[in-house]
């Protein structure tokens, strides 16, 4: 089994931005505790993170094929990229949104979900742990 996460802008900054919002771990607290999770449960997982738009669509398109589950958190470009709904789409590869913060109490904006039209499921405002929560129900029964 292998899952890709994909982590989308300013997510590198995590413990820096907004630690209200985001909490005060990591990326690498963030990477290390998804690696240790994923070796407990002999999951074969590949991190991924970018500032750019088109580096998230290629790596989704990369996936196709090679790749059994993702998990993404597209940041803010869960608000504003079709591209990245089509990618996902397109790949047609089991998908899991997830959100830090409980973007369903924050502002209007964040609201808006394109992503989401794509995905299995999608878990908000359980910190990192969310991942952790997404990979597991990307891997039940399989």
């Amino acid at each position: 089994m292998k899952i890709l996460v994909i982590n989308g802008p300013n997510l590198n900054m995590l413990g820096i931005r907004e630690p209200d919002h985001y909490g005060k771990e990591t990326y690498q607290d963030l990477v290390a505790k998804i690696e240790n999770h994923c070796k407990q449960k002999n999951i074969d997982v590949e991190l991924f993170q970018s500032n750019h738009e088109g580096d998230l669509v290629d790596k989704i398109q990369q996936a196709y094929g090679n790749t059994d589950d993702i998990v993404i958190n597209p940041g803010a470009y869960t608000h504003t990229s079709i591209a990245i709904l089509d990618a996902v789409k397109s790949v047609n590869i089991p998908t899991v949104e997830v959100h830090i913060s409980k973007v369903e109490e924050r502002e209007d904006f964040r609201q808006i979900s394109y992503v989401r039209l794509a995905c299995v499921k999608t878990i908000t405002g359980h910190g990192t742990d969310g991942y952790l929560e997404a990979i597991d129900f990307l891997t039940e029964g399989k």
